[in-house]
C-alpha cells in the first residue's frame, strides 16, 4: 500500500491539494496529514480526491471543534485523531505525532512500524535504532505549505518500508 504524508500545510489549498493528487496519481491510497491545518476548512480541498485523510492536530491547533465536525460529516473523508494518532494502514503499525522529537521517542519503543512528524519544516527520513533491535523509519515530510522552506511531500510504500521525500508539483486549477 503507497501513501501520502505532508504537515505543515499552514491554509495553503493549493500546495496540499497539489501534493495530494500527484501523490494519488503515483499511487497513494490514504493520506496521513502531521499537523498544523490551521483552518480545517483547508482540508475541504481533499474531500474530492476519494482518499481517506488522517489528520491530527499541531501546534497551530486552529478549531478543534470544526475539525471534529469536519471529521464527523456523512460521506467525509477525513478522520481526526487529536493530537496524536496510532493507526493501522496497509498491515503496519503507524504513529502520527507534530513533534520530532516526540517521534524519535516513540521509534525508539519498537512498537510502531513508521512514525510520522512535522512541525520544523525540515523534509527528513531517518531510521532510530529501537528496543526491539531493529529500526524504525521516521519520516518528516517538510512543510508542503511551502512555509520557509520548500513545498515538499512525502510518499511511501508501506510493504517495503520505502520511503521519498518530492517536491510538490506546481498546479495551474483554481480552487474552489
Amino acid at each position: 500500500m503507497k501513501i501520502c504524508i505532508v504537515s505543515d500545510s499552514h491554509d495553503n489549498r493549493p500546495l496540499l491539494r497539489a501534493a495530494v493528487e500527484d501523490a494519488r496519481d503515483r499511487g497513494a491510497e490514504a493520506v496521513l496529514h502531521c499537523g498544523d491545518v490551521v483552518a480545517p476548512s483547508t482540508l475541504s480541498v481533499l474531500q474530492d480526491l476519494g482518499l481517506p485523510v488522517h489528520v491530527i492536530h499541531g501546534n497551530n491547533t486552529g478549531d478543534l471543534y470544526m475539525m471534529s465536525r469536519i471529521a464527523s460529516r456523512p460521506g467525509s473523508v477525513v478522520r481526526f485523531y487529536g493530537q496524536d494518532a496510532g493507526i493501522e494502514l496497509g498491515g503496519r503499525r503507524i504513529f502520527l505525532v507534530h513533534y520530532p522529537h516526540y517521534a524519535e521517542a516513540m521509534a525508539t519503543t519498537g512498537r510502531w512500524d513508521l512514525v510520522c512528524c512535522g512541525h520544523d519544516h525540515k523534509a527528513a527520513i531517518t531510521r532510530v535504532r529501537n528496543l526491539e533491535g531493529s529500526e524504525t523509519p521516521v519520516v518528516n515530510p517538510g512543510t508542503v505549505g511551502g512555509v520557509g522552506a520548500p513545498a515538499t511531500y512525502a510518499i511511501g510504500d508501506l510493504d517495503a518500508l520505502a520511503f521519498e521525500i518530492l517536491p510538490v508539483p506546481e498546479s495551474d486549477r483554481p480552487l474552489a
